[in-house]
């Protein structure tokens, strides 16, 4: 069985109406393949996909949004941003004591729903129901509200 990660969102999250992709990859580092990136799907249907194909491999699936940015400047922000986040984190790590209380430390990493995926995984979508889901996707994303 493999694993799957995900973020923790509370049910109104707006992130949860974006579209979602799928990265499956190795889950031993001793394996080396390039990672397989499926998507975009609406995170149901992403879930779903993933669960299906980890509960019987030995990868590690990543579930998150598809972050849509329509210019270069919004592109260079969400990478300072990410580049702040790791820096952020080496920090607490190294501040974090050896007994101390390391449930702090990485809370935002994607571990959300690994283990209720590894207890119960779920049917895939019917191909029609994933094809709805992206056409769903291509229209929001050609909105001009958007």
């Amino acid at each position: 069985m493999g694993a799957l990660v995900t973020l923790e969102l509370p049910d109104d999250s707006p992130i949860l109406a974006l579209p979602w992709i799928i990265t499956f990859g190795p889950l031993d580092d001793d394996e080396e393949w390039e990672p397989v990136v499926c998507g975009p799907y609406e995170r149901p249907h992403a879930l779903a996909l993933a669960e299906s194909v980890v509960a019987d491999e030995e990868l590690m699936a990543v579930v998150e949004p598809l972050l849509p940015r329509v210019s270069a400047e919004e592109i260079r922000a969400e990478i300072a941003a990410a580049q702040i986040a790791v820096e952020d984190e080496a920090v607490e790590l190294d501040e974090a004591t050896v007994y101390g209380d390391y449930e702090d430390v990485g809370d935002e990493e994607l571990i959300g729903e690994s283990a209720r995926a590894a207890a119960q995984p779920r049917q895939p979508p019917d191909p029609a129901e994933v094809r709805a889901g992206v056409a769903r996707i291509a229209a929001m994303l050609t909105r001009s509200d958007h």
